[in-house]
């Protein structure tokens, strides 16, 4: 299965003066790896644009697990999968290219549209150059989970 890894240096702006990224930051963390995640299948975010096909976030859910300070180089894990027939979920996970430490987590729901707002069923070409590939980081992140509630 596909997993891809984006890395993306925090810059100055992006901290805070307790050392670490600011927190909004991360929901634009991730929509860079979404954005490459679609760029690497062979598709830019654009070119679904001029097809008729907006993708606005309808539910994010954020984890924050660590610290990122200015000149970090983090690295951006993300995934795509189906969520119900209109919808995408786009898993991403950031640690500390360094040493692999985890910074945060989450994920975004998007609705399909049309320009216009109204929702559209996920087009077939889509389906083929994201979805076949989607599923690894979240099959982690639930296997993460089921152990954590066992102990």
């Amino acid at each position: 299965m596909f997993r891809h890894t984006h890395q993306l240096r925090v810059r100055y702006s992006e901290s805070d003066r307790m050392g670490s990224y600011y927190n909004s930051r991360l929901l634009e963390w991730m929509e860079v790896g979404r954005t490459e995640l679609i760029r690497a299948m062979g598709c830019t975010y654009a070119e679904w644009e001029k097809r008729g096909v907006m993708a606005p976030i309808v539910e994010a859910h954020l984890k924050f697990a660590g610290r990122a300070g200015y000149d970090d180089l983090l690295e951006i894990e993300t995934v795509c999968s189906r969520e119900g027939r209109a919808r995408l979920r786009f898993e991403s996970k950031l640690v500390l290219a360094e040493d692999g430490r985890p910074v945060a987590e989450g994920h975004t729901i998007h609705a399909l549209t049309t320009p216009a707002g109204k929702p559209i069923r996920i087009p077939d070409w889509i389906g083929k150059n994201i979805l076949e590939c989607g599923g690894p980081l979240r099959e982690a992140n639930d296997n993460l989970r089921n152990k954590q509630r066992t102990k």
